[in-house]
């Protein structure tokens, strides 16, 4: 044994070494010969081919970048509604909300305001489908629109696209459209996106955050939430997912600034019953009307269930509240005993302590239900003292004027009138700061854009990320069309904005009212109109009748009768001359007419109405 252990230590302290070692050894051994050994030569060989052959192998190839992503935004910037948020990424696009917008006080006419959709329409192919959040107009109203040239796939909630299909049907779409019914928690593959639908709490049931996942990392779409710990018939949202995601690591949140203004939380859509409640034990000799979102399912249910527990019979009128509450009926989200809903037709039948009337007309609408019923226009409800009407709303900004109206009237005709600031019968649907503080905090992202609101929301918001600790370098306070574009550089504004702005839906047309229109419109409505229409004899050159003067607007013309004829005089003498002097071309002669009237009346009235002339050959 001691003999084999020592012929181990000899074989181990003679191994042969190896070509490093070797080349080591050589360089701290004494030269003795000029001459290299064949050894020599065949070790030095061989550790120049292990070289070559080991820089070969572990030679790196570039690593392959993910695609650049581009967000922007064509609407629910620097404005309230019309939310839309475009997601693109190489040949890929998806959509998130397609809403609609009310008109301004100076688009006179004007029914709706949706999207421009032009960079859309121009990369039909490359849109993967719209995402709903939810189903209030300022997310879906505009989807019918969108669909009339872009058939592509919708995806949403069951209450979502329930409401959204009684709109497919007044736009004759519904059999072409291509919904698809999602539940939170489910995840959709859309190109190289995948979108995954959140449960978060609003005025609407069914509501959902979308957390995108794209190339460049995951994209937080928060739709319009709240945090509710007690909502009604639903469960709260799901904020063990959003700190899941948030801990998973988050590129982007794209979150609602709605209420960014009013300090600590919202309260509980619950906090609504109890008040309800309390107004039908007290108003045991009235008639109820309760005005307020058609969309609020909720809101809705508790009124009904107030009305139950009082033996009242409800009667639903507007057109979109029926429209909703048959569609939350038929898909479960409300719960009707049997005998409770009757026709509005029938409300007569029964005593008036004995009904509750829901209605639309919560924001003052000139054509809802509840501004008939205050203006006696409503052919199956009046009002008199003993009815209570309850606005369970409170006004979108700029609507304060129409709601103030509707209640002046009211209070004419003797009815009582609970509202938000005397009784309350309002919630919001959207979360104030300690609740977007939250949302901040569970979801930890690296940048942050804030959307749905005007410039001064999206400032409050931008301010209030900072507070909490991001850096402003990676805040992006945007406008409609545009784009962000995020790749393994970072985060930045493009250059080069897409398409955007406002189409205008008055009736039946689309876009077909522009700036010009509503100038002329305005100037109508402000100074009137004045038609001078004259007949003329081409070949002769000579004034054959007329010119006739027609006002609409600008003054009564019985009244005003020497006014209307040194109009006309004056307008006589500059065409006669015209034509004297050879002029033939109706352009320059209709110029002559606007110019000679538009003078004549300036000087007298001080005032600029909009001139039609017309001229007749013969």
């Amino acid at each position: 044994m001691p003999k084999t252990s020592e012929t181990n230590k000899t074989t181990k302290k003679w191994k042969r070494p190896s070509a490093k070692a070797t080349k080591s050894t050589e360089k701290k051994a004494p030269k003795k010969s000029v001459t290299k050994t064949a050894s020599a030569k065949m070790a030095n060989a061989t550790t120049t081919k292990k070289k070559s052959y080991t820089k070969r192998t572990t030679k790196k190839t570039p690593k392959k970048l993910a695609p650049k992503l581009k967000i922007f935004s064509l609407g629910g910037l620097n404005e309230i509604g019309k939310n839309i948020t475009v997601l693109e990424c190489e040949n890929d696009i998806i959509v998130v909300d397609c809403g609609l917008g009310f008109p301004d006080d100076d688009m006179l006419g004007v029914d709706l305001v949706i999207p421009n959709f032009s960079y859309l329409e121009n990369n039909v192919d490359k849109i993967r489908g719209i995402f709903i959040t939810h189903g209030h107009e300022d997310h879906i109203g505009s989807v019918p629109y969108f669909l009339r040239s872009m058939n592509v796939p919708v995806y949403g909630t069951r209450l979502t696209l329930g409401i959204l299909e009684n709109k497919l049907i007044e736009h004759k779409l519904l059999q072409s459209a291509k919904l698809h019914t999602v539940n939170a928690g489910d995840k959709i593959d859309a190109g190289c996106f995948k979108i995954e639908f959140i449960r978060v709490n609003h005025s609407i049931a069914d509501a959902c955050a979308l957390a995108i996942t794209t190339p460049q990392g995951v994209v937080l779409h928060t739709g319009d939430f709240k945090l509710d710990l007690t909502p009604v018939e639903s469960q709260p949202m799901d904020i063990a997912r959003l700190g899941d995601l948030g801990n998973d690591g988050v590129l982007m949140l794209l979150c609602e600034s709605t209420n960014v203004e009013r300090p600590g939380y919202t309260p509980s859509e619950s906090k609504v019953g109890y008040s309800l409640d309390r107004i039908f034990s007290q108003a045991t000799d009235k008639r109820i009307i309760i005005a307020t979102f058609a969309s609020n399912v909720h809101r809705v249910q508790q009124i009904i269930n107030s009305s139950v527990r009082y033996s009242r019979k409800v009667a639903v009128t507007g057109r979109s509240m029926v429209n909703v509450v048959n569609a939350a009926v038929k898909l479960g989200y409300m719960n009707v005993p049997d005998g409770t809903l009757i026709d509005v037709t029938e409300v007569k039948k029964y005593p008036p302590e004995k009904i509750t009337v829901i209605t639309t007309g919560s924001q003052g609408e000139p054509m809802s239900a509840l501004y008939r019923m205050a203006f006696s226009e409503h052919d199956r409800v009046s009002l008199s003292d003993k009815d209570l009407v309850v606005l369970s709303s409170s006004a979108i900004p700029g609507n304060e004027p129409l709601v103030g109206k509707i209640i002046n009237e009211l209070y004419r005709r003797g009815v009582n009138v609970y509202h938000d600031s005397s009784v309350e019968v309002h919630v919001s649907g959207h979360a104030c700061q300690e609740e977007l503080k939250l949302m901040h905090s569970l979801i930890k992202p690296k940048y942050f854009m804030p959307i749905h609101g005007e410039f001064r929301h999206l400032i409050q918001h931008k301010e209030l990320a900072e507070s909490m600790g991001m850096p402003s370098e990676n805040i992006f306070v945007s406008d409609i069309g545009r784009v962000i574009e995020i790749d393994e550089n970072g985060a930045r504004f493009s250059p080069t904005p897409v398409p955007a702005g406002k189409v205008l839906i008055d009736g039946s047309g689309i876009g077909d009212v522009g700036n010009i229109v509503l100038r002329d419109r305005k100037n109508l409505s402000e100074s009137g109109i004045i038609i001078a229409v004259a007949t003329i004899s081409a070949d002769e050159g000579i004034l054959l009748a007329g010119p006739e003067i027609i006002s609409r607007g600008f003054v009564y013309v019985r009244e005003n009768e020497a006014l209307m004829n040194g109009a006309r005089d004056a307008v006589t003498e500059a065409l006669i001359d015209a034509l004297r002097k050879g002029s033939r071309d109706w352009i320059d002669l209709k110029a002559i007419m606007k110019n000679a009237i538009s003078r004549f009346i300036f000087n007298k009235t001080k005032r600029s109405p909009v001139i039609l002339p017309i001229i007749m050959n013969v």
